[in-house]
């Protein structure tokens, strides 16, 4: 009797359609020692690709958005519609840069199994967390070390 629920695709007596486990007529073949050197380093390609655009989302990308609102506040004068054009041409953006991650993030499974790997899962939202966390410390570094908290903590630095 199959009940487990690995086995039935969940807490159901019957399986769902679609969630039967993947059977091969015959194992399939792995490739060489060579493929399978060059199928991880394309892996490792795709996680720097990856790392790369994250760090995008969380610096480059909002700063062009200030620089074309401030663009566009200066040619019409009006500053709601600096900042209006700012905010609709951030949602493209990273929304964009998004959708770019989920199909390498894609790729990057089947690479990984390409290269001999039990890879299931993707590493997308592990890189999109590290460089959040990442970047958070850098900006709480320069914030208050490079910056400096300002002229009452530090004596002889005056405001201008």
């Amino acid at each position: 009797m199959r009940t487990d629920p690995s086995e039935t695709g969940g807490l159901f007596v019957g399986r769902r359609p679609g969630t039967a486990p993947i059977r091969f007529r015959a194992m399939p073949k792995r490739g060489s020692e060579a493929r399978r050197r060059v199928d991880g380093s394309l892996a490792g390609m795709l996680v720097a690709a990856m790392i790369a655009l994250s760090l995008l989302c969380w610096g480059p990308i909002p700063l062009a958005c200030l620089w074309i609102g401030s663009e566009i506040n200066y040619l019409t004068g009006s500053v709601f519609v600096g900042i209006l054009v700012a905010f609709f041409a951030l949602f493209p953006l990273l929304f964009g840069v998004l959708s770019i991650l989920t199909r390498l993030d894609r790729a990057w499974i089947l690479v990984r199994r390409a290269a001999g790997h039990d890879q299931r899962t993707g590493a997308m939202g592990r890189i999109f967390g590290f460089t959040a966390a990442l970047c958070t410390i850098a900006f709480i570094f320069w914030f208050l070390v490079i910056h400096g908290p300002g002229s009452s903590v530090v004596p002889g630095r005056a405001k201008s």
